[in-house]
């Protein structure tokens, strides 16, 4: 919920059609975003007051970068100070829109004739648009943006930080793609903008992500859709027209609270053979605590209490909770084969080996009879990344997480050979 705590506001930086941008004079650095109760559609050629629809705006964009601030990606987002505004990172916006597609409708279709709308691209579809409201936000190609060799807070925009946002865009909209779709909707198209943040100078998610910024269809139907086509399609702006388009930006921003909920809980079993493997498996129950699962710690020994085991594993097969068992066991390790020749659910083995018999003890946990799904992973970090991945599958939360970590394992990777050849030059 928001805190409305006090704030000195400062002159404002800039207003746009639907936000006010203020700077806050004790929180350098910082910025306040209002939003307005307008709507606006084709470069403001239409455009309303549609009361309520500010904190509609604000409730919707607070929650979706929460949701992917949470997952890992940088955001320019602080926290939501009121109903109808927010705090974030000041940035000096790049005025370029990234649109992803996954459906093709709209302008594609008008830009591609002879493409059908509802074509599915896989993968997704990008394009760039200049923001340029005088001559309609023309689309750009990369070289486009990279010849404008466009320069804000101190960062020049080239090949690097084309292709980071480029990654990122793609990224972004899975991740909400993801999450839209646990409410049965799908995710038909966004944009999205960047901003260089003014004290870091890194290029982060900014501006805003609300009902003008996507087409959500629920259930894939077109004739339901919730977004700002309601009111691009209006044949005549009337009380009841935009009551109608009200109740819709109210729908989603009901519905974007519980993007935030996990679908499902999940945890992780960590059985080890005995409390001399605690140090190993802290590490795994620390990983998977970077997933946001709850890890479960037992001590049991397949070799020396078969019955106690297997009365363990009982206990977590009971309440229906998508479980991952992870058996710790070092020297021979006969608990993950137990466990997997036991139950139906994944079993992870992630023996904690020693530099004197570790070759040969390996072996116990890869050479395992038949009619055995249990898998090996050596490193506690990457054991708790196999079984995010596999819960994953249900909780998009987690899924979220380990698409973050992907796209800033990508950057970082990019980010250090720039660094590198400028280090070389």
């Amino acid at each position: 919920a928001a805190t409305q705590e006090v704030l000195k506001i400062g002159q404002k930086l800039n207003e746009g059609k639907t936000k006010q941008i203020f700077e806050l004079v004790d929180q350098p650095g910082l910025v306040l975003v209002q939003s307005k109760d307008q709507i606006t559609a084709g470069n403001a050629v239409s455009k309303d007051q549609m009361e309520g629809k500010a904190a509609v705006a604000n409730k919707t964009t607070s929650c979706v970068f929460q949701l992917l601030q949470e997952s890992g990606i940088k955001t320019a987002f602080v926290k939501q100070h009121s109903d109808t505004a927010f705090i974030a990172a000041r940035c000096e916006m790049i005025p370029v829109e990234w649109v992803c597609r996954r459906v093709a409708t709209g302008s594609f279709l008008k830009r591609n004739p002879g493409v059908k709308e509802g074509y599915r691209f896989s993968p997704l579809k990008m394009e760039m648009f200049f923001k340029d409201d005088a001559n309609n936000d023309p689309q750009w190609s990369e070289e486009q943006l990279l010849e404008a060799k466009l320069c804000l807070a101190g960062l020049t925009i080239g090949q690097c930080e084309v292709d980071i946002m480029s990654r990122s865009t793609l990224a972004i909209f899975e991740m909400v793609e993801k999450a839209w779709a646990t409410q049965n909707c799908s995710l038909v198209d966004m944009k999205i903008e960047f901003g260089v943040s003014v004290k870091s100078r890194e290029i982060v998610l900014a501006d805003v992500i609300d009902n003008d910024s996507w087409r959500l269809w629920p259930a894939g139907d077109r004739s339901q859709q919730t977004d700002k086509q309601v009111y691009r399609e209006l044949k005549e702006v009337t009380p009841e027209a935009m009551q109608m388009v009200k109740r819709s930006f109210e729908w989603v921003s009901e519905r974007v609270k519980l993007l935030l909920e996990p679908q499902a809980s999940s945890r992780v079993v960590l059985l080890m053979g005995s409390t001399s493997d605690v140090a190993h498996c802290e590490k795994i129950r620390k990983a998977c605590a970077s997933y946001g699962i709850p890890c479960v710690l037992r001590v049991t020994s397949a070799h020396k209490g078969p019955d106690e085991t297997l009365r363990i594993k009982a206990e977590y097969e009971g309440d229906g909770i998508p479980t991952v068992f992870v058996a710790v066991a070092g020297r021979s390790n006969g608990l993950g084969p137990v466990m997997s020749g036991n139950t139906a659910y994944p079993v992870i083995s992630c023996p904690p080996l020693t530099p004197d018999w570790g070759p040969q003890d390996v072996w116990s946990s890869l050479r395992t009879p038949s009619g055995l799904g249990c898998s090996t992973v050596l490193s506690p970090e990457a054991c708790a990344q196999f079984a995010a991945q596999i819960l994953g599958l249900r909780d998009h939360l987690v899924w979220c997480k380990l698409r973050a970590s992907m796209l800033n394992t990508w950057v970082s990777l990019k980010l250090a050979d720039k660094k590198l050849q400028a280090c070389s030059l």
